[in-house]
């Protein structure tokens, strides 16, 4: 497995450290309720503790980690209340993304651009890790090109939330796999500027994922 917590190659900046953090929680490299030990992280980033901690600190600002009295800092742990809420969240971005998209953009283009990750979705059927990943990316792409960077920073915290559950939902993947036909529906509905149609469907696909990961 790909490691994020490794020594910097340039001078360290908290910006720097909070980026390698995000990274590896959001793959798996610090699970879901992990401590976070301070001496053992500056060690490994071969960075001070100064930075580390304004690093650290950014990213319990966003809610990735969370600090306990007397105990120290972890990593959050996905209840089931905290995946209902972080889909609230996503949902909301998401639909106001695309409705910007088919109000004021070139629905037909970004359409066409999701459409292609689709298509290696695809071609990735039976690695449910890598359709995973590119079930993602057709999320990122699609705030992306809303072009509103308020929505695009908004948005950063629910994905990396969202990687952490992904390995719950791959399970749920491997008799069928229903992602690429999902969001071949959504990207056509977006291609030919249906409002309506795409609103329902990113409500039925974060729903889906929703049930998915509070029942397994």
């Amino acid at each position: 497995m790909t490691s994020y917590i490794e020594p910097l190659a340039q001078e360290s900046t908290p910006s720097i450290i909070a980026d390698k953090l995000r990274k590896a929680i959001g793959h798996g490299e610090f699970r879901p309720g992990a401590q976070i030990v301070e001496a053992d992280l500056a060690r490994k980033l071969g960075v001070s503790r100064g930075p580390l901690r304004e690093g650290m600190q950014r990213l319990t600002q966003e809610g990735l980690l969370v600090s306990i009295r007397n105990r120290g800092l972890f990593v959050i742990d996905m209840t089931p209340e905290d995946i209902r809420d972080m889909y609230l969240a996503r949902e909301a971005i998401e639909r106001a993304a695309a409705l910007k998209i088919l109000r004021d953009g070139d629905f037909e283009t970004v359409g066409l651009a999701l459409l292609a990750i689709v298509d290696q979705m695809a071609a990735a059927d039976g690695d449910p890790a890598a359709v995973g990943e590119l079930d993602i990316a057709f999320h990122e792409l699609l705030v992306r090109l809303a072009d509103s960077p308020r929505l695009s920073r908004m948005h950063q915290t629910s994905i990396i939330e969202t990687r952490m559950c992904i390995h719950a939902l791959e399970e749920t993947y491997l008799a069928t796999d229903a992602r690429a036909v999902e969001h071949h529906r959504l990207a056509d509905a977006i291609r030919t500027g249906d409002v309506d149609r795409t609103d329902d469907l990113l409500s039925a696909h974060m729903d889906d994922a929703i049930e998915r990961l509070v029942s397994r």
